[in-house]
């Protein structure tokens, strides 16, 4: 048998590969901690956005996650619990155990998680939820649409039909009346009585306070009954959450809130009066975020005596331009003050009747409009429809009457909501999205202010190894 011998220089060489190769194995350690750190924070991020709120993108088109859970409680901290599990899990799916009971190569385990930033969609005025719509609107060819909107607003404007103060006016005209004061007769010995001037235009002014829905609309009691609690939804909602505002990378890849665009989707996910949809809880959707009312009908009368304030300027314009209709009241106001004695009064009374006029015509616009028809912002002489004896009888002077030229209902709210406070239209607008939701299975106390769609996150993770590593990543739905 030879004897087994190992040089100086042998166990000098095997002292150095041996180093060598701890330090690769090492080496090699850190670079999968790291790598795996990475794949990790990834795959948690994403997993966290995957449970966005399916009713909310059925419903709305709209992508965020719901920090409640479907519960009652939403805040960002749930989050955290579910991006650590998330992370956690994928660092080791099982039990840990290895040869001489190591428990693994990396033996890896999450040290910290914190959500940093994150962005609600009532953010900035409703801008974070706005940027969502513009995004999915971007595919629909909207330039047509958008166009004629503008057009509409610089006619409207331009006839000074939205600031034109009819009201006033009329008064101004009424009140000459009352200064110059009626005649007055004996009717018994030492009694008198002012001679009544039987201006047919206090009988259109008479039905002023009955209400413009119960004029205009056949069946008044058809209208939806419905009535809400405005205190229970973001608008009117005391403690409201936040976030850290509009994430820029989001703005940068998907584009800044259009508000025209926002208006537009609004037209296409809301429902308004004739076109009420199944899966809302107030019937005239549009109108409430015009209006802001507690109740369908509240809301439905507001737009239509915003109709009517419109339509009056417009008549109340066009009347003082027709030369044929100026003769009419002329005419019927000369044989009125004729009777009295009183031709001081012909010029006043004149401009009552007209202005009487025009308002039963608006009435008839407003009816022409809820029925489905169709009313142009500025008049021609073969678009009128009253005639001057309407102002004796409004009831019964209002026809049906569904066809015409111009706008439509709608087109006319588009004017409307192109006008209105932007971050107002886009909380009134999630308050609709809040009540829809809440209708669903799971989700009586959805909030959207308890819902985001970008966040970062700093994480933060150890090796028992003695090695700790920290990564900070911002992920969201652009």
């Amino acid at each position: 048998m030879r004897r087994g011998y190992i040089t100086v220089f042998l166990s000098l060489s095997l002292t150095l590969i041996l180093s060598l190769v701890f330090t690769v194995i090492e080496g090699a350690r850190i670079s999968a901690i790291r790598m795996k750190f990475e794949c990790v924070t990834d795959i948690g991020m994403n997993s966290v956005l995957a449970e966005y709120h399916r009713e909310l993108l059925e419903q709305y088109d709209l992508l965020f996650v719901d920090t409640s859970y479907c519960g009652s409680h939403p805040e960002i901290a749930n989050t955290e619990v579910h991006l650590r599990n998330f992370a956690q899990k994928n660092l080791y799916p099982g039990e840990r155990t290895g040869i001489f009971g190591s428990r693994d190569f990396l033996a890896m385990d999450m040290e910290a998680v914190e959500i940093q930033e994150y962005s609600v969609a009532s953010d900035d005025g409703g801008a974070v939820l706005r940027r969502q719509a513009t995004e999915y609107m971007k595919e629909y060819p909207l330039g047509a649409v958008l166009d004629k909107i503008g057009q509409n607003v610089e006619l409207l404007q331009g006839f000074g039909i939205d600031s034109a103060d009819v009201g006033a006016q009329r008064q101004k005209y009424e009140s000459r009346i009352e200064a110059i004061g009626l005649p007055e007769e004996e009717v018994e010995e030492g009694k008198y009585e002012k001679v009544p001037l039987n201006n047919p235009a206090d009988i259109a002014n008479a039905t002023r306070g009955s209400g413009v829905l119960n004029l205009v609309l056949p069946d008044p009691s058809a209208v939806s009954a419905v009535k809400v609690d405005l205190g229970e939804y973001l608008s009117c909602r005391t403690g409201r959450l936040a976030g850290t505002g509009l994430c820029e990378e989001a703005a940068k890849v998907g584009g800044t809130p259009d508000d025209l665009v926002f208006q537009a989707y609004l037209f296409e996910k809301c429902g308004n009066y004739g076109q009420e949809m199944d899966k809302s809880l107030m019937k005239y959707q549009l109108e409430y975020i015009l209006a802001g009312q507690d109740t369908d009908w509240k809301n439905l009368e507001q737009v239509a005596k915003k109709l009517l304030l419109w339509r009056e300027a417009a008549n109340v314009l066009y009347l003082f331009s027709d030369s044929s209709k100026m003769a009419q009241a002329q005419a019927m106001a000369a044989a009125l003050t004729a009777v009295i004695l009183l031709p001081e009064l012909m010029e006043p009374v004149k401009y009552t009747i007209l202005f009487a006029w025009a308002y039963v015509e608006s009435l008839q616009d407003v009816k022409t409009l809820l029925g489905g028809g169709r009313v142009p912002l500025v008049k021609t002489a073969a678009d009128w429809k009253t005639g001057i004896n309407a102002i004796k009888d409004v009831r019964g002077s209002l026809t049906e009457d569904s066809g015409g030229n111009g706008l439509n209902y709608k087109e006319y709210m588009g004017i409307m909501f192109f006008l209105q406070n932007k971050e107002l239209q886009a909380e009134r607008a999630m308050d609709i999205m809040e009540m829809d939701i809440r209708r669903t299975p799971g989700n009586a106390e959805f909030r959207l202010d308890g819902c985001f769609d970008c966040y970062q996150a700093r994480l933060t993770v150890a090796s028992r190894f003695g090695y700790s590593y920290e990564m900070t990543r911002k992920y969201g739905f652009y």
